[in-house]
């Protein structure tokens, strides 16, 4: 049974890639398509679709019942995000230079926002209010960044209508087809999680913790990766902010509408401790301007500790 449950966790986990994959491909085609300017597509629509796996095995956890599934799969997410992808993206690069708009509003929002995820999950439960909390939260980034950017944009407006791209049937097969690829890997993943939970004698948010808040970032870790060794800084570390900032407000947020969601105590006792003060790094790093390779060995370092702390090794 356990080599079963760990198939159908694999499989399950490819899935909900590969659906994500496909929603966001089309969502921002037909975005652009209807007239949305390439910033807002990529603020509000590939902002979020990397962090779809997330949000729907979260919401998947809650109509299951693995109410501690949502909060630590936010919180292993954005370790991993700091910590492997920023990580591996400055061993590769072996220096990356942060440009002016991260330090003046991407590194203050994600610090804020995980402040306020661990304000949220301080009393180890995230209730309906908490949640409301957290979705206007994210309302307001949306409307910060959108403001802030303005100007910059103000020109892509104009030319928008002559580039839009034509809607075809495909697409929407293909909207349609990861939505549903989406829905059925995260309510597989989700009962694989609690299948090898109980088989294994681990609690479900430390599996979510770990193996799935891993699995749902591998895309984004071959990307910053390659755009890493291509010297290409924004791209690198760009979808690790909006990423961090979705999963702490929304990837919460939402199931806490449902539901009154647990913190379970590994993720509460060591999870979100590491996670204030790994963005706290992060956040210096980020005000230097300058990751280098030491920084990003130690980043990762830090992750494979957290991780054997968290299994009770040490």
């Amino acid at each position: 049974m356990l080599i079963f449950w760990i198939i159908v966790f694999l499989f399950s986990l490819a899935a909900i890639v590969k659906g994500a994959d496909w929603l966001l491909t089309s969502s921002e085609k037909i975005g652009l398509a209807l007239g949305l300017t390439p910033f807002i597509v990529g603020v509000t629509i590939v902002g979020a679709g990397t962090s779809l796996p997330e949000l729907a095995s979260s919401l998947i956890a809650v109509f299951e019942g693995a109410l501690d599934v949502p909060v630590a799969n936010a919180v292993g997410s954005n370790l991993f995000n700091i910590l492997i992808i920023a990580g591996a993206s400055a061993v590769v690069a072996k220096k990356l230079a942060v440009t002016k708009d991260i330090v003046d509003l991407d590194i203050p929002l994600i610090f804020i926002s995980t402040v306020f995820l661990i304000l949220m999950s301080y009393d180890k439960q995230v209730n309906f209010a908490e949640a409301i909390l957290l979705l206007v939260g994210y309302g307001i980034y949306l409307a910060y960044t959108v403001l802030y950017h303005d100007d910059q944009n103000s020109d892509e407006l104009k030319n928008q209508k002559s580039k839009r791209p034509q809607i075809r049937a495909l697409d929407i097969v293909i909207l349609i087809l990861g939505f549903a690829a989406l829905i059925l890997g995260a309510k597989f993943l989700v009962r694989s999680v609690i299948e090898l939970s109980t088989l294994l004698n681990i609690a479900t948010g430390v599996i979510t913790v770990t193996a799935v808040a891993a699995g749902t970032s591998l895309p984004e870790l071959a990307v910053s990766v390659k755009a890493g060794l291509q010297k290409k800084a924004d791209i690198a570390l760009g979808n690790i902010f909006g990423s961090n900032v979705f999963n702490a407000f929304v990837v919460v947020g939402i199931p806490g509408l449902f539901a009154d969601l647990n913190v379970d105590e590994k993720t509460y006792a060591i999870g979100l401790p590491v996670l204030i003060i790994t963005t706290l790094l992060f956040a210096i790093s980020g005000i230097s301007k300058r990751l280098h390779i030491w920084e990003g060995l130690f980043y990762i370092l830090l992750y494979i500790v957290f991780t054997v702390k968290l299994f009770g090794v040490i």
